[in-house]
């Protein structure tokens, strides 16, 4: 079911599936360029057993994007705590990409009783971290605008593919390509980039998480050339239990061009932490 939900003003779409109105839901949080639409595959093959929900974030797709927003990884996280209360969830399976990890840890951190277990792809805890070369440039005024104006259907099927040896669906090129021909979600991007220093984001949010020590995933396309794989590992270091799942073909977007193999590892770990209906 596609929905929508309204905090402080700001609206963001949602799809909701399974166990109508349980307190208790896999949330799926998407990155940059991204949606709600990024998790229909994977939802589709956790919506049997549990409440799965995925929402569109401020500044992209369908979601509204004012130039007020707090574009940061707290901002972020705030809009989550609010959407989550919007939709009656109080214990949360969190599955996140990209930088929406950032957004959903420093969720957790805030609330770390309602974080029922964490799902982290090709990204997490972030110590040492330079941005990628397209971030660098995000960062430079002018230069950062012009790059995005210039993110035609060709530059951005390029950057999607590259260190991956699957195809990518064309529908989620296409989906990425209105993100960056948008001018608000352009200006959002830009905003989030230029207000961010992700290591420290991410090492405060996880080193607060540490003492929580949840049920944690990581899953990392080994040839992701925006997030190296060496972070993957590094993960157990503020995530005592957590398990590493590389998958070598993969790039940037393991759940867009390794689907199978993304649900191998990603189902049977959520269908042993929800609580049995």
């Amino acid at each position: 079911m596609e929905t929508h939900i309204v905090v402080s003003g700001v609206r963001s779409p949602v799809l909701d599936t399974g166990p109508a109105g349980s307190a208790e839901a896999i949330v799926f949080v998407h990155g940059s360029p991204g949606d709600a639409a990024d998790w229909q595959d994977l939802m589709s093959k956790v919506g049997g057993f549990a409440r799965t929900v995925a929402l569109t974030m401020p500044g992209y797709g369908g979601a509204d994007k004012p130039a007020d927003f707090p574009y940061t990884t707290d901002g972020y996280a705030r809009h989550l705590r609010g959407a989550l209360r919007e939709l009656g969830i109080s214990r949360v399976h969190l599955v996140a990409h990209d930088l929406g990890v950032a957004w959903g840890l420093a969720w957790a951190a805030a609330d770390t009783s309602a974080l029922g277990s964490l799902t982290m792809m090709d990204l997490g805890a972030l110590p040492g971290y330079r941005w990628h070369r397209y971030a660098r440039t995000y960062r430079r005024p002018i230069l950062g605008e012009l790059l995005l104006r210039l993110a035609n259907r060709r530059a951005v099927e390029s950057a999607i593919k590259a260190g991956s040896r699957h195809a990518i669906p064309a529908e989620f090129i296409d989906r990425a390509v209105k993100v960056y021909a948008d001018a608000a979600s352009r200006r959002a991007i830009l905003s989030y980039y230029r207000a961010t220093n992700l290591a420290d984001d991410t090492v405060r949010v996880a080193t607060t998480l540490a003492n929580a020590n949840p049920q944690t995933l990581v899953v990392w396309g080994g040839g992701d050339p925006y997030v190296p794989v060496s972070y993957a590992q590094l993960q157990k270091t503020f995530f005592a239990r957590a398990r590493v799942a590389v998958l070598p073909d993969s790039g940037h977007w393991p759940f867009i061009d390794d689907p199978a193999g993304v649900a191998a590892e990603v189902v049977p770990f959520l269908r042993g932490q929800v609580s049995p209906n």
